[in-house]
């Protein structure tokens, strides 16, 4: 087992088993879909590394703290916009919780003590809120990520007491290219609540939707007029002060693109991206107020969004649509991986896996994070279908959510309370250790 520095990320849902338990398991899956959706794009696109989705909660780990820190930020900012939406009893409260250290590395799982602290950390954080602790102060970059100290704290099994830090909430000032960000007194408004530092930098070749620039225009105009006489430091994680001066002069643009645009929601044209348009325009063209467009998801995903939103009886012509818009996909894997979703949306389990396999031979990495997260479905024949799929494609990713379906199963399992797996016998603890077996075999 090796070794390595490694930032820990835990994420959980404020409140997910209170809610379990009022809820369907129909009701519960698509919130656990939902939240899956929302936030793998965002730990990806900042370079961490899931390696365990178990029910409402996230183990991911990274690299680079300054990296884990802002995959939270953006987490956050986006469920705010998903939330401004979504009805009540379908938002989603998540608290980020981050440490690092030395830990101890397997293909699925780490261990240790920094490991732990994580852990202790998420259980006082609160929902809406990213905390860390000392260890990710000292190490992170500073520049990028503002912070308040929230204090020390005795935590359950960690020797003596744990100094916590958290991400102040917008609006920030920048002072000089070199130094951090600094947070103004947090006004109780209608923006995001971290103005989209670090959302605004999630890559388009994630499919996940940009900012809701009309809401944020307010919020953000502030920060506009800052980076009109500073330079900026809140872009990529940029190496050189060009590469900084860039990335924030791309996130100008969105708040004066809002005002022009009100819905907020647009398409760069074809060909061309933010890059281009920074190196093309120029930093203070910018921040004089020459726009950009927003990257809004590909019109297939937004469909797709659409059908898995949509009450069964309406989403006829919505699938149809999809389905149009998805035959137009030019990427084998991506289309498998996209008809795998509209499969899963219309309840057929068995085409949505075979579409699911396909994209993941042909190097479709979300379809893997699918089929993984497909092992913790309420119905057990749709658990036992995907982990017969895992192991016959011997996904050593999906080692950590094996075992745990090996240990713990489900509540449908053979000898459950679930009748239909006691009428067909079914049991996804067996079918989960017949994979594991099929992976050491591989």
């Amino acid at each position: 087992m090796k070794t390595a520095n490694l930032a820990i990320v835990f994420t959980d849902i404020k409140g997910f088993t209170e809610r379990t338990s009022r809820q369907t398991h129909e009701q519960n899956e698509r919130l656990l879909q939902t939240h899956h959706l929302l936030l793998a794009p965002i730990f990806k696109a900042f370079g961490g590394r899931i390696l365990k989705s178990i029910g409402d909660a996230f183990l991911v780990t990274f690299e680079s703290p300054t990296q884990a820190v802002l995959s939270g930020i953006a987490i956050q900012d986006r469920l705010w916009q998903y939330n401004r939406s979504a009805e009540e009893d379908s938002r989603l409260h998540v608290r980020v919780a981050v440490n690092v250290g030395e830990v101890r590395v397997e293909s699925s799982d780490v261990f240790g003590e920094p490991v732990n602290i994580a852990a202790r950390v998420e259980g006082i954080t609160e929902a809406g809120e990213v905390f860390f602790t000392e260890a990710v102060y000292l190490a992170m970059n500073k520049a990028e990520v503002p912070s308040q100290e929230v204090g020390a704290f005795d935590l359950k099994g960690i020797p003596g007491k744990i100094r916590v830090f958290r991400v102040p909430k917008a609006p920030y000032r920048v002072e000089a290219p070199l130094l951090p960000a600094q947070p103004l007194a947090e006004p109780a408004g209608e923006g995001p609540p971290f103005g989209n530092i670090a959302l605004s930098r999630v890559p388009e070749t994630t499919g996940l939707p940009g900012p809701d620039l009309a809401a944020t225009a307010a919020a953000l105009g502030q920060h506009a007029a800052v980076l009109g006489q500073h330079a900026v430091v809140l872009g990529g994680r940029a190496k050189t002060l060009g590469g900084q001066l860039l990335e924030g002069a791309s996130r100008s643009l969105s708040p004066l693109k809002a005002r022009l645009n009100p819905d907020g929601r647009f398409h760069l044209p074809a060909g061309l991206t933010w890059r281009r348009v920074g190196l093309g325009l120029g930093a203070l063209a910018v921040v004089l107020g020459v726009g950009v467009v927003a990257f809004g998801g590909s019109a297939a995903e937004r469909a797709l969004s659409d059908v898995e939103a949509a009450p069964a009886q309406q989403r006829g012509p919505l699938v149809a649509k999809a389905r149009k818009l998805i035959e137009q996909e030019k990427n084998p894997g991506v289309q498998s991986y996209l008809y795998g979703r509209l499969e899963e949306a219309e309840g057929s389990w068995g085409d949505a896996l075979r579409r699911y396999k396909a994209a993941i031979k042909a190097g479709e990495g979300d379809a893997e994070d699918r089929l993984i997260h497909l092992l913790e479905h309420p119905k057990c024949t749709v658990r036992v279908a995907a982990a017969g799929a895992v192991g016959e494609l011997r996904l050593l990713s999906a080692r950590g959510a094996l075992k745990d379906l090996a240990a713990s199963g489900g509540p449908d399992d053979e000898g459950g309370s679930g009748a239909l797996s006691r009428l067909f016998n079914c049991d996804s603890r067996r079918a989960a250790k017949s994979a594991l077996e099929r992976l050491k075999d591989g």
